[in-house]
């Protein structure tokens, strides 16, 4: 429909143009009468199954209450990962024809691979801005190259460049939920709370959307709103109050054979999924729950509780949100929706992690450790995510994993609440649709048409299609083009009910890949592969899916994990080898900091310390799961190297004397080699504390920073949240504090394998 049609889906009158007057909105466009407030949340890493009203025991009962009053969809289809899906949904376009074919922390150079929504490619916030609505974020963004997300952008990438008009949130995959990354519009910020003080990043964004929608009626309660809540959970790190994740121990103690069986059986119940659908066998590497040990289980289901924890904890907080929107009597024509960017992760591993900081960095976390630290899981020294079983279970009846295009990749729980315009209350729909279906969607039930250029840049055509007609009918067809699915190599075409699939080994030839083909409409878990069967039918959607991919920038296919990060690192710093940083600046991400990563450097700070002394940090990068800080504290001279919560610490064999100094360390690898053997140490490193040049003090070890440093960022002068060492933040150098150095020696040997791994653990 047109600007100025006459009317909606659901019979609303579309606004014509003011000629009279000059208001405040782009093209003189007032908001159609009667449009509604949009409310999209949109949860990290959250399986098909783990709403309880997908099969869940999990406590989710605001989601659930939101789909007894609205409708929920069952063939809801994402793109295997959270930037390629943020993307589809925000421009209503296939990821790869955006530009986000993969993951915004690199950018490969091919037009489908920049890592960053192109101009061209208009997000909802943009489209809707141009017909009078506000629109405000919150939470995780991940379509900026994070190389971008420094003090001096550009900032054109992060929301408030792409159609948002406030922010407050995080640019990167994931962030420590009690000493978060915050952005606050365009500016870094510190958390305003810690762990002690009880503060939880879930709560806080919920705050926050409820103050930008409060601030909005309070002052312009005549035109709607747009606000995207995209939550950290249920992405890595697991983090929930302690008594919430304890409370779901006994539940999840049958292990995660028991727990499929059971949710399939309340999905079939349900009618979400038919009642012939079959339990596929377990994913490849997968145990049964039995095979495990007695510790092992204790582990995996503290885990597990940990996962279902921070998901019950948002359910809480979205509660409040809600009841908000009651209160301030807006609901009735508030449109929400809540659904999650892709399957369960698999980046857990086979046993999870309690704190994935040390394995990354080739320190084992064996049972034994684990189980000493069962206590910890979910707090704010551990970075936890739980066993591939559990993931699967979470995937529930599907197969494989985030990342991977099958259904436990790309399928997931969608639902949608409009009180004043969706009668058909509590049922379910059935249609495929898609991430980049979405835009389309909304523009259609609003009643208006994506603009043709947006601040003077021609817009691509969307691609997704409006499934607004299958809210009203529940026998409304699913979309009529194909659908293609692409993730490091993993590919995948639905249409017309069918879906032809590839798992792709990595590193192995693309032509040597299987296809399954399976009819969906009658196989919702992907379990009899009819491709023997129909060797025609699966030649020609093989074809399909090749047109497909060369129309949408899919090629070239790209199934490289370490490479493509090593290069997009390398590309950023170029020949910098030398940073200098000066006190009073701001926190500097981490994709932006020094990339000490596997070589020897040396930092060097230039203070004037009086008669008295001065304690405090100098330079730090990280927090308390990982990183490394240089401070002096008790007069002397101090660095820590923690890997893994496991601390390595140097102190100064003498006091730091008053007046101008110079205080440092030089780390050097004593031991290279071309690349470590998968899963090995590279060799020893000593860390040499110095004074005016002068050595005092030195240590030696194999733990090092081999693949990464920390996903949290660097500070100058101080700790500002999660404290590296055994310091209580944010432990502030109480000298005067000129400038810090850090220069990098040119002896940097990346495994790219285990780079990406670590990486990928990130998404």
């Amino acid at each position: 429909m047109s600007a100025g049609s006459s009317g909606t889906p659901f019979g609303g009158t579309v606004g014509k143009t003011v000629a009279e007057s000059k208001p405040w909105w782009p093209e003189a466009v007032k908001p159609p009468a009667g449009a509604p407030n949009i409310l999209v949340v949109l949860f990290d890493d959250v399986g098909f199954s783990d709403f309880g009203c997908y099969g869940s025991a999990i406590r989710t009962p605001t989601i659930d209450r939101l789909a007894a009053e609205g409708l929920r969809y069952s063939g809801f289809h994402t793109t295997a990962m959270c930037s390629t899906t943020r993307a589809a949904l925000l421009t209503g376009r296939n990821h790869h024809s955006v530009g986000v074919g993969c993951l915004a922390n690199f950018d490969s150079g091919y037009p489908g691979y920049r890592g960053k929504i192109a101009r061209e490619a208009g997000t909802l916030a943009e489209m809707l801005r141009v017909h009078g609505y506000r629109n405000y974020m919150v939470g995780k963004w991940h379509v900026t190259p994070l190389t971008e997300s420094g003090a001096t952008g550009p900032f054109d990438g992060w929301p408030l460049g792409r159609g948002f008009d406030r922010f407050y949130g995080f640019l990167d995959a994931e962030t420590d939920q009690y000493a978060p990354e915050l952005v606050s519009d365009n500016t870094h910020i510190d958390p305003p709370g810690t762990h002690a003080d009880g503060y939880h990043l879930t709560e806080d964004l919920i705050d926050q959307a409820i103050r930008f929608i409060g601030d909005h009626h309070a002052d312009r309660p005549d035109i709607p709103w747009l606000t995207w809540v995209a939550l950290g959970a249920c992405h890595a790190p697991h983090q929930a109050p302690a008594d919430i994740i304890r409370s779901y121990d006994a539940q999840f103690a049958h292990g995660w054979d028991v727990e499929r069986e059971r949710r399939l059986a309340r999905q079939k119940a349900m009618g979400l999924v038919p009642q012939e659908t079959r339990m596929p066998a377990r994913n490849d590497g997968v145990k049964a729950w039995e095979d495990h040990s007695i510790d092992e289980r204790r582990v995996f289901t503290r885990l597990q509780a940990a996962f279902a924890g921070m998901l019950d904890h948002s359910d809480r907080h979205l509660a409040r949100l809600v009841s908000f929107l009651e209160t301030a009597d807006i609901r009735d024509n508030t449109m929400i929706i809540v659904m999650s960017d892709n399957g369960a992760s698999q980046e857990g591993g086979p046993l999870g992690f309690v704190n994935a900081m040390g394995p990354f960095n080739f320190k084992p976390e064996p049972i034994a450790e684990k189980l000493a630290r069962i206590d910890d899981i979910g707090g704010p020294d551990t970075h936890s995510n739980f066993p591939h079983g559990w993931a699967m279970a979470s995937n529930t009846p599907l197969r494989r994993y985030k990342q991977n295009t099958h259904g436990g990749g790309i399928r997931d729980p969608f639902v949608i609440n409009w009180p004043k315009r969706i009668a058909a209350k509590g049922e379910l729909r059935h249609q495929f649709v898609h991430a980049c279906d979405l835009t389309p969607t909304l523009l259609d039930l609003i009643g208006i048409e994506a603009p043709a250029t947006i601040a003077g840049c021609t817009q691509m055509p969307l691609e997704g299609e409006s499934f607004a007609r299958s809210i009203k009918d529940a026998s409304v067809r699913s979309k009529t083009s194909p659908q293609y699915f692409e993730m490091f190599g993993h590919r995948g075409l639905w249409k017309g009910g069918w879906k032809a699939v590839a798992y792709h080994p990595p590193g192995t030839p693309f032509e040597n890949d299987k296809w399954e083909l399976f009819h969906l409409d009658r196989d919702f878990s992907e379990t009899d592969d009819l491709a023997a069967e129909e060797p025609e039918r699966l030649a020609q959607m093989i074809a399909t899916w090749w047109a497909e991919a060369e129309k949408h920038n899919v090629l070239p296919l790209d199934d490289r994990f370490g490479p493509r990060f090593a290069e997009n690192a390398a590309r950023f710093h170029g020949a910098r080898h030398h940073f200098v940083f000066h006190h009073g600046m701001g926190h500097v991400p981490t994709d932006v900091a020094p990339d000490v990563r596997s070589r020897s450097y040396t930092i060097e700070a230039h203070v004037e310390i009086e008669e008295a002394g001065a304690n405090g940090v100098l330079i730090s990068h990280g927090d308390a799961t990982s990183g490394y800080s240089l401070y002096v504290r008790d007069g002397e001279l101090v660095h820590d190297l923690n890997i893994g919560g496991s601390h390595h610490i140097v102190r100064s064999d003498r006091r730091v004397p008053s007046g101008a100094r110079r205080l440092g360390v030089h780390v050097e690898r004593l031991v290279r080699k071309e690349a470590p053997a998968k899963g090995s140490r590279t060799g020893v490193t000593e860390y040499t504390l110095l004074i005016d040049d002068e050595q005092v003090g030195s240590l030696q070890t194999q733990l090092g920073f081999h693949t990464l440093i920390s996903w949290s960022g660097l500070d100058i002068g101080r700790d500002r949240g999660s404290p590296v060492s055994h310091y209580e933040a944010p432990f502030e150098f109480e000298g005067r504090l000129l400038r810090v150095t850090v220069t990098m020696h040119n002896d940097q040997t990346l495994d790219g394998e285990a780079v990406g791994n670590a990486q990928m653990a990130r998404q």
